[in-house]
């Protein structure tokens, strides 16, 4: 929000105030102030601590003035220059210039009403409008054919007003000749951030009251007309509201003989300042109007509507859409509508898009004499839906989308009214009408003094929380010791009960001053801290991985079932699963919510592999799965981990390091496992359409399956555009994941004594599993077996036929003595004859 010094101070008296004070100010009442743009005005001196960013031009005042142009003389050697005889009010000079706007008066002699405009004598520094952007240049002297000139006649762009350097500025013509333009119109522009619960200070008006508050000075608001009902525009035109939800109310009023002329310099010199483009004075009116009250208005052609009725009374209507319905808006987007838009319509179709933008059928002409002005409210969700789905922004739908009070409307109207008559002139048509069918709820809310104190941290008088709250529109009073407030009517953002006492609270404290309130101690105990086990498991998880050479990842839940298809060979997806739908997604590839995981992290590594061939990630996210008969799904957490490329990088030693493979994924999982804690964790072989056959597992936690691992199916990789590696990936339940990890386990104490060793190889059939097989050696050894080391599998036709031969190293240990040779072979032969009796396994001999 560009927020005109000049057009504030209409409104609320700023004297002596400084340009930092009043930036300060509004910055402290919640409306943050990025920059400071001076347009002639002076900048704090450079070199002192300043706390904001100033820019633009400061007009230095003996050089940069008001004058008055006396004749536009022919130029003896060019056709398309002037020489203009100006008055400076020190003495008559000669002008040279090619503006096109005094074109129209060359040639006639002495001007019986001089023009006034802005003179910048030899010496000043202004911006070169001939150079792109803002260049700084120094008037001097120049001969241009063959007449000398050391002055100019200035355009916006080279006061730094504007970009529009098509024509000089003609001032209004009761501007005092001599006075220093920067006395006359120096101004300053502060780019306002506006939060979107104070969408009613997106208005000169809005701000105005804010600074009135925040400096306690008194707010003077300009006056329209006076808004009577009346017969006579409801012979000219009807009204029909269709969904009273979506067009809460809509006024219309309606001016006749009036002339779309230019609108007064001061007028267009704000609207410029405020970055908006001045067109003729009946547009200018309804866009003044927009920014100062932060009500969007809309003028349609009233002669136009007839001609579209055929000569009958037109009548408006607001409404949905029409299946397949077009409407073409005033900046040439054709749009092709939605059932779900709103649009202002006629007999014959739609006008504009309802809150967003005019069309172009019925819009302000050049010869426009007759004025159809529209005041109205919308359903900001569904202008924001609505500008969603068209991408179209605008300073109304910008309004509107945060919603606007329904009483603007009236004060917006009648003051939009009245500047058309006074720059367009014309005669108002008797009446108005307004179509009120859903007035919001007025919030009245009650607040004590204890209340304010409690939750502020300071005693504030009530007759000051009193004096705050009507100067920023609210009706109070106070009875005893508490104070009532009923919300203005350009509010929508304050709610009944405990939320409104909120609201009121921080209208206090950011009036007051949050600089003015002491830091003081908490006075109520805080709660004893508990631990959410979930979200603690969830950092140690991705602590563990981390630190095991893994990257987190954050990822998009939105997908579409196209995508999540891509991890099936063929795309072969199940058409009976259900998604969860999204009524307004982002974009076409992301409708619905996520069932799976794992084609997350196959576009993450696909993505990525395009700048680095090693990748090791992991993410811990939720799923999607929706439940029959009930609105919200059921979310589970996934923890899905991808790996590709080389496990080290390569170097002078080893210039082709080896692929990661099925083991380094797995071995990845044990660390995570053995770092939980987590009781009996088993692989078992498996198959599933998204893994390479036989190079698949399934994991167990006990008996409970936790997930799957394993490498990606060739045919699932010609889905996705990766190189010529394998890809391993695992996606596990990380709900399941944190419910069996053992978040308290024992510790024990390390044995005094030495540890002995021996290795052992034992035939047995090739389908035993060798996590099933350790087991066995585990089990049968006993307490002084401290660890069993698979070292070595062999196959030879010699063992036998389906047969291999698996070599342990076994570690024993004692806490209460060293052991012996004898030791060693009572616990050998346990685990042999327990292996023989399970698996008929034989002890290996060569």
């Amino acid at each position: 929000m560009k927020a005109v010094l000049s057009w504030i101070k209409e409104y609320v008296d700023l004297e002596g105030i400084s340009l930092e004070e009043i930036a300060y100010k509004l910055t402290m009442l919640g409306l943050e102030v990025e920059g400071i743009k001076v347009v002639g005005l002076s900048k704090p001196l450079e070199g002192g601590k300043q706390q904001f960013r100033f820019e633009g031009l400061a007009w230095d005042p003996e050089k940069i003035v008001v004058a008055q142009v006396n004749e536009v003389a022919i130029h003896p050697n060019a056709d398309k220059l002037t020489l203009c005889q100006v008055d400076d009010g020190n003495g008559v000079h000669t002008v040279l210039t090619g503006a096109p706007n005094l074109m129209p008066y060359k040639g006639q002699g002495p001007l019986a009403q001089p023009l006034k405009v802005a003179y910048a004598r030899e010496g000043s520094i202004i911006y070169d409008g001939h150079q792109p952007g803002q260049v700084l240049s120094k008037l001097k002297k120049a001969v241009i054919r063959g007449v000398e000139s050391s002055s100019m006649i200035c355009s916006e762009k080279e006061l730094g007003i504007s970009d529009e350097h098509n024509g000089v500025i003609i001032l209004d013509a009761d501007a005092p000749t001599g006075m220093p333009l920067a006395d006359y119109m120096g101004d300053a522009v502060f780019e306002v951030s506006t939060l979107p619960n104070m969408v009613r200070n997106t208005a000169m008006m809005g701000i105005a009251r804010e600074l009135a508050a925040g400096f306690k000075r008194e707010l003077h608001l300009p006056k329209g007309l006076d808004l009577k009902p009346g017969t006579e525009i409801e012979t000219k035109v009807g009204l029909e509201i269709r969904n009273p939800d979506l067009n809460p109310r809509f006024m219309l009023g309606m001016v006749e003989g009036t002339q779309a002329k230019p609108s007064p310099y001061w007028v267009q010199r704000r609207l410029a300042l405020a970055g908006m483009r001045p067109i003729d004075a009946l547009v200018d009116a309804t866009n003044y109007t927009m920014l100062d009250t932060g009500e969007p208005l809309h003028a349609f052609d009233y002669d136009t509507l007839m001609d579209r009725s055929s000569g009958a009374k037109p009548k408006i209507i607001t409404r949905t859409a029409n299946p397949d319905e077009k409407l073409q808006l005033l900046d040439g987007t054709q749009l092709s509508l939605d059932p779900q838009m709103v649009v202002v319509s006629d007999t014959q179709g739609a006008l504009s898009l309802a809150g967003v933008m005019g069309g172009v059928q019925s819009g302000i002409l050049p010869q426009t004499s007759k004025v159809l002005l529209e005041a109205a409210s919308w359903n900001l969700i569904n202008i924001r839906k609505t500008c969603s789905k068209t991408r179209i922004s605008s300073e109304a739908s910008y309004r509107f989308s945060r919603g606007v009070h329904p009483g603007l409307a009236a004060q917006a109207l009648s003051l939009c009214l009245r500047r058309l008559l006074e720059w367009g002139g014309g005669r108002v048509v008797e009446g108005i009408i307004d179509q009120y069918p859903m007035p919001p709820e007025v919030a009245v809310v009650s607040l004590s003094d204890q209340r304010i104190e409690r939750f502020l941290g300071i005693a504030i008088p009530l007759a000051e929380a009193e004096d705050i709250l009507t100067r920023l529109g609210f009706e109070c009073r106070i009875e005893g010791s508490q104070i009532t407030a009923k919300s203005p009517a350009i509010r929508l953002d304050i709610e009944p009960g405990l939320i409104g006492q909120a609201n009121l609270l921080e209208e206090i404290s950011r009036v007051y001053g949050y600089d003015k309130i002491p830091a003081t101690r908490m006075a109520h105990e805080l709660p004893v801290q508990r631990g959410n086990l979930d979200v603690d498991m969830s950092d140690r998880i991705r602590e563990i991985l981390a630190q095991a050479g893994l990257q987190d990842t954050f990822t998009y839940r939105q997908t579409s079932p196209e995508r999540e298809a891509a991890i099936f060979p063929n795309r072969d997806s199940n058409p009976e699963e259900k998604y969860v739908r999204i009524k307004n997604p982002i974009t076409p590839e992301r409708t619905v919510m996520r069932r799976r995981t794992l084609p997350t992290m196959l576009e993450l590594l696909e993505y990525n592999t395009k700048f680095r061939d090693s990748l090791a990630l992991f993410e811990i996210g939720p799923v999607f799965l929706p439940i029959q008969d009930q609105s919200l799904p059921r979310e589970s957490n996934h923890l899905t981990i991808g790996m590709t490329g080389t496990r080290d990088l390569s170097t002078w030693l080893d210039n082709d390091p080896r692929q990661v493979d099925f083991y380094d994924l797995k071995a990845v999982l044990e660390v995570l496992f053995s770092a939980l804690h987590l009781p009996k964790v088993t692989f078992k072989s498996a198959s599933d359409p998204s893994f390479h056959p036989g190079k698949c597992a399934q994991i167990f936690i006990g008996e409970e399956c936790l997930g799957l691992m394993g490498e990606i199916h060739p045919m699932v990789k010609t889905n996705y555009n990766f190189k010529d590696v394998p890809i391993y990936a695992a996606e596990l339940d990380a709900d399941l994941l944190i419910q069996k990890a053992q978040g308290n386990f024992k510790f024990q104490s390390l044995s005094n004594f030495p540890t002995m060793s021996e290795d052992i190889a034992v035939i047995v059939d090739e389908s035993l599993p060798a996590a099933e097989l350790e087991d066995a050696i585990r089990q049968s050894g006993g307490k002084l077996l401290v660890e069993v080391r698979l070292f070595d599998i062999y196959r030879d036709p010699k063992l036998g036929e389906g047969k291999k031969s698996m070599a342990y190293q076994l570690t024993y240990q004692a806490t209460d003595r060293t052991l012996g040779v004898k030791d060693a072979e009572t616990i050998r032969n346990r685990i042999v004859r327990y292996l023989n009796h399970q698996y008929n396994a034989v002890l290996r001999s060569a």
